[in-house]
């Protein structure tokens, strides 16, 4: 991610116009002075600072399963699989992302980091196949684990989950563009990717793991609340009408902060029967600052620091409760 001062990015005039009539985002006779994507960029397009939210849940559905099992029964292969599942699928949406805002243009207003597509530093279709690539490959770890734990049924729920992944951004009704953003990730990168877990491993999904996968799809669309309160301007230019669009600038600051901070009322409740979990009240020394911030920032790197901030907060949650839970 560009440590650079935040500046609208400007594009040259598209040489061509989607199927829908409006701006492809393609740079035009400019793209010649953009310089290539180099690996760091590349690295960036991944989005790593969004990886916790795949690993938090996952953490959190393995320590619910061994609830579920008792002491002494572990799955590292499964834990493996699952994890490459999470954090595979996520690294896709990212890509996936990167190609669907650049085609349609809306990466032309952004005030944020730049990215691959809409900066004019990798062909359109070079960032939809590494988004596909990471796609199959998720869901072929995936299948490994359905075949390992005979839960056929479950390629179902995969498939879904990468369809969500795609038509976030992809297609020609994006539900990201209607702010229903925050719902699917709640549901996807919350309540499936943690009750998911545990039921691969225990083959139920048990009171601890619908706790914890109500914490974690709560931060996860934290993460993706302050992200989007970024773009607020430049979203509303390029017609994407995110939650943040939709609630307005002073009502997406505060409802950030009910998400991120909610999780915590919740863990507490936990810590009442699994001690250890207290060990996640630590995560407010991260959860706090980037609330302050959120509420008072005036620039985008201050809000792109709330979001590494609350990314953090998921991850050192989601290892205090899988912990918890399993030891």
């Amino acid at each position: 991610m560009s440590q650079n001062k935040p500046r609208m990015e400007r594009m040259a005039p598209p040489t061509s116009r989607g199927p829908r009539g409006g701006r492809s985002g393609r740079p035009g006779a400019a793209a010649a002075a953009v310089k290539p994507a180099t690996t760091s960029d590349w690295i960036a397009g991944a989005r790593l600072r969004t990886l916790p939210l795949a690993v938090a849940p996952v953490l959190i559905g393995v320590g619910a399963a061994k609830v579920a099992e008792g002491p002494g029964v572990w799955h590292p292969v499964r834990s493996l699989l699952c994890l490459a599942v999470a954090v595979l699928l996520q690294i896709g949406v990212n890509y996936a992302n990167d190609y669907s805002d650049g085609v349609r243009g809306t990466d032309r207003f952004r005030v944020g980091p730049s990215r691959l597509t809409g900066s004019g530093k990798a062909a359109p279709r070079a960032v939809l196949t590494v988004a596909l690539i990471f796609f199959g490959l998720a869901a072929v770890a995936g299948l490994i684990l359905v075949v390992l734990t005979q839960h056929w049924w479950v390629i179902l729920v995969g498939a879904a989950a990468i369809a969500a992944a795609w038509f976030y951004t992809g297609g020609k009704r994006p539900y990201g563009y209607y702010g229903l953003g925050e719902v699917f990730v709640f549901v996807f990168f919350g309540l499936v990717a943690t009750a998911g877990t545990t039921y691969m491993f225990a083959g139920l999904v048990n009171q601890e793991a619908w706790y914890g996968a109500v914490i974690a799809g709560l931060i996860a669309c934290a993460v993706l609340m302050v992200n989007n309160i970024r773009d607020i301007e430049p979203d509303r230019q390029a017609r994407k009408r995110t939650l943040a669009v939709l609630l307005g600038n002073v009502a997406s600051r505060i409802v950030f902060c009910v998400l991120l901070l909610v999780p915590f009322v919740i863990l507490g409740v936990i810590g009442l029967l699994y001690p250890f979990a207290w060990f996640g009240m630590f995560a407010l020394l991260a959860a706090l600052p980037a609330c302050v911030i959120t509420l008072f920032a005036k620039t985008p790197r201050e809000l792109v620091t709330a979001l590494q901030l609350t990314s953090i907060t998921g991850l050192l949650v989601g290892i205090a409760l899988g912990a918890a839970y399993a030891f």
